[in-house]
């Protein structure tokens, strides 16, 4: 296991510029992901720490060496692939050992390695089986048994659930994340699904247009998101926001340009007087209150009931635990938790604290 450092690394196609400078710090066995939308960057950077793409400038270091001129095989890292990039002619067995085949290993000391690795991953029924006779998640789990036999410093996984269906993407990430407690490999993981960063990561890097826009803990960036665009991405469904301003005759209200009046926990010292941009998370509104909305849409998922509602000329989602039966063109009375809302800048994005 190792530490991993990126630091002020950028990539270049011709004058294009794709990574502009980033730099993340991984702990020794710790879990990152690097998460955000298509085209941000985060499976170039994961590349380039693979040696699969060189590096236009900066430096990486993996442990103490610093990797920018070696080959992916002197890494010492394993990859899982989006596509299990698996050998069809091979059997379970003889693909999550080839490239122990290819250092020259012995075909005991294979088997020996091949063997609890598979156990790991509930895989030992099927190591005679050619990848054809299995579902995705036993591909998935084969190509994981192929980067866990190398026993390398580092994993990486280049978005692995992306081709599997909702339910056993719940499993797979419960199973990553326990494979990951078991081995304690350093792991950076790549997705663009934000529930898979929030609940597997130790640490999430937001990426956004070749930069990090923040980096930190899950709930950290849930609860302080850096900017609009932090705060828009991560969360499902997604923060609601309103611009507006602050109200100059009442301090703890905020006015929005549709009309509507909402609460604020404290007047910001800083926020001047121009347009400000209120942040509201969906499951922060509850039933009954002061504040009056017309229900636009009401969806119910079992569990939770989402509301699409019109605050004055605005529309905002909600999340109630309850089960109400709303209907389209009603009204309903909310109130808002003042506690757990969120003020950012207009112009800039940034995120005003109180």
């Amino acid at each position: 296991m190792a530490s991993v450092d990126i630091v002020d690394v950028r990539k270049s196609f011709g004058a294009v510029s794709v990574i502009k400078g980033v730099n993340v710090s991984i702990d020794d066995g710790e879990f990152v992901i690097l998460v955000g939308p298509s085209g941000c960057g985060k499976s170039t950077l994961l590349r380039m720490l693979a040696g699969l793409e060189n590096i236009s400038g900066g430096e990486i270091r993996i442990g103490d060496r610093v990797v920018n001129r070696l080959p992916p095989k002197e890494r010492d890292i394993a990859m899982v692939f989006q596509n299990y990039a698996l050998y069809p002619h091979m059997t379970v067995a003889e693909n999550m050992g080839f490239s122990l085949k290819l250092q020259g290993a012995s075909r005991d000391k294979i088997s020996e390695k091949v063997r609890p690795a598979a156990e790991i991953l509930g895989l030992t029924n099927l190591l005679d089986r050619y990848p054809r006779q299995l579902s995705g998640g036993q591909r998935q789990r084969v190509a994981m048994g192929r980067a866990i036999v190398r026993m390398p410093q580092v994993f990486l996984f280049d978005e692995p659930l992306s081709n599997l269906d909702a339910k056993l993407r719940v499993q797979m990430r419960t199973e990553i994340k326990e494979l990951h407690q078991r081995l304690k490999t350093t792991t950076v993981y790549v997705t663009h699904d934000q529930i898979e960063a929030m609940t597997m990561a130790d640490k999430i890097v937001v990426m956004h247009d070749g930069e990090v826009e923040q980096i930190g803990a899950p709930l950290d960036l849930y609860d302080r998101p850096a900017n609009l665009f932090v705060a828009g991405f991560i969360g499902s469904p997604s923060m609601n926001f309103l611009h507006g301003r602050l109200d100059e005759t009442d301090p703890g209200r905020f006015l929005t340009k549709g009309g509507a009046s909402l609460p604020l926990i404290a007047r910001p010292g800083k926020a001047g007087g121009g347009e400000l941009v209120y942040g509201l998370r969906p499951e922060h509104v509850r039933l009954g209150g002061d504040i009056p909305v017309e229900v636009v849409v009401v969806e119910p998922t079992g569990s939770e009931t989402q509301v699409v509602v019109r605050l004055g000329a605005d529309e905002i989602t909600c999340v109630f635990r309850e089960r109400i039966a709303a209907r389209p063109g009603e009204t309903l009375q909310l109130s808002v938790d003042a506690g757990a809302t969120h003020l950012f800048d207009a112009e800039t994005g940034r995120r005003i604290t109180c």
